[in-house]
């Protein structure tokens, strides 16, 4: 007797998550600046997928029909200051955190880092931040190698609030799309 496969319906699926989400909607917020934060902030973004989250996120966000632009400002926001106190730790303490994992692995590292910073400027941070595994490692890095605090902030605010719409938007803007096609 042949086996009777289950098709998973993503409407039923999906309806109490939207849901949640349209009778929670103060939560999105806070959640989205904890998750760009934390995946901005050098060692702790190794430990949170926050960007793969956040692409759910987005996604359930334009199914939804709950506000885009607060929870983009939330994301950019946390994601600027995750980044900017990386860089601050590396910029005060660019000695100690020389001798951290997993800089301590890799002793080229800052120099490599200081010689990209004074070849690319900001725009090395800039597109650092759409580069997963660096995401969080260039502001440290930035910061070690005492990048200017001006060209480090203007890039910083800059990719950040392009990452937020690329990480949320792509998902929002796109279930959207896919509803008015469909």
């Amino acid at each position: 007797m042949p086996r009777e496969t289950r098709r998973l319906n993503v409407p039923d699926f999906v309806e109490p998550i939207l849901a949640f989400l349209r009778t929670h909607e103060g939560w999105v917020i806070p959640i989205v600046f904890a998750l760009a934060f934390g995946e901005s902030l050098a060692f702790v973004s190794l430990l949170i997928p926050a960007t793969v989250i956040l692409w759910g996120i987005g996604v359930m966000v334009g199914a939804s029909g709950i506000a885009f632009l607060p929870i983009w400002f939330a994301a950019a926001l946390g994601a600027a200051l995750g980044d900017w106190l990386s860089y601050w730790l590396g910029y005060h303490y660019h000695e100690p955190i020389s001798r951290m994992w997993p800089l301590n692995k890799h002793p080229d590292l800052l120099p490599r880092g200081h010689a990209a910073f004074q070849k690319w400027g900001w725009a090395g941070v800039f597109f650092g931040r759409f580069l997963g595994p660096l995401r969080a490692a260039v502001p440290l890095v930035a910061g070690a190698c005492q990048m200017p605090q001006w060209s480090f902030q203007l890039a910083n605010w800059l990719s950040a609030s392009a990452w937020a719409t690329w990480t949320l938007g792509a998902g929002a803007f796109g279930v959207e799309a896919l509803q008015k096609w469909f």
